[in-house]
């Protein structure tokens, strides 16, 4: 179970039909993002998810200690959905998660479709649900981003880790109890994304007050169709 516990799912774990199923879907749905990333990617856009890649990639490599024997690392979607959006964000997450798989065996082969559809489908897209509510609700400003970007990374590493818990419930070889497994992931998942939470607020705060035109979020999400938006780097 470490290996799961670590989000990134090892071949065997969850049963072959399962897995086929969760790559068509994990597919379908990246087809999906790609037809609607060709409106988003512009000449401002397209450098931006290039760097998103490549600094998700980076921190996943890093892993940090959460309980004895356990590790966690950032997952991206919630920083991946502020400073690219939902559609290019989900492309990030994927495209870092098959170098890994195919390079540095990190996440079995045969479990890419599952580990593709929990970190960069679902919990991008709770991450994306989250931001688009909070910021109509929280100020534009550094501390309502950094606000915005903690809680939704806590729940989307929350929902991501719920999906693991599903596709072992439809498919799991071992015997470990349901219950136990969801009680573990939702736990132990709730410290890394306290974790994920505090790089992606830094990060995104330091972006937005150095070229708040370069965080989608911010062109994006408003709090109303008749609200002013506020220059993010010129709040303190």
């Amino acid at each position: 179970m470490d290996n799961a516990v670590a989000m990134h799912i090892a071949n065997g774990i969850i049963d072959g039909p399962v897995s086929l199923i969760f790559l068509v879907i994990a597919v379908a749905g990246l087809a999906f993002c790609v037809w609607k990333a060709k409106v988003d990617l512009d000449d401002r856009l397209a450098p931006m998810a290039g760097l998103v890649a490549a600094f998700i990639f980076a921190v996943q490599m890093l892993n940090f200690q959460v309980l004895p024997g356990v590790s966690g690392h950032l997952l991206g979607g919630t920083l991946a959905v502020i400073l690219v959006g939902p559609w290019v964000g989900s492309l990030c997450v994927a495209t870092v998660l098959i170098v890994q798989c195919l390079i540095f065996a990190d996440g079995g082969l045969t479990a890419i479709g599952l580990n593709i559809t929990n970190m960069a489908l679902l919990g991008t897209a709770a991450a994306y649900v989250l931001v688009a509510g909070l910021l109509r609700i929280l100020p534009r400003t550094p501390g309502g981003l950094g606000a915005t970007a903690f809680i939704a990374s806590v729940i989307g590493v929350v929902v991501a880790s719920l999906g693991f818990v599903l596709e072992y419930a439809l498919g799991g070889t071992t015997q470990l109890s349901i219950g136990g497994v969801a009680a573990t992931m939702a736990g132990v998942h709730v410290l890394i994304g306290i974790g994920e939470g505090l790089i992606a607020a830094t990060t995104v705060v330091t972006v937005a007050r150095v070229r708040p035109d370069l965080v989608y979020a911010l062109r994006a999400f408003r709090k109303t169709p008749t609200s002013t938006p506020v220059e993010v780097g010129a709040a303190a």
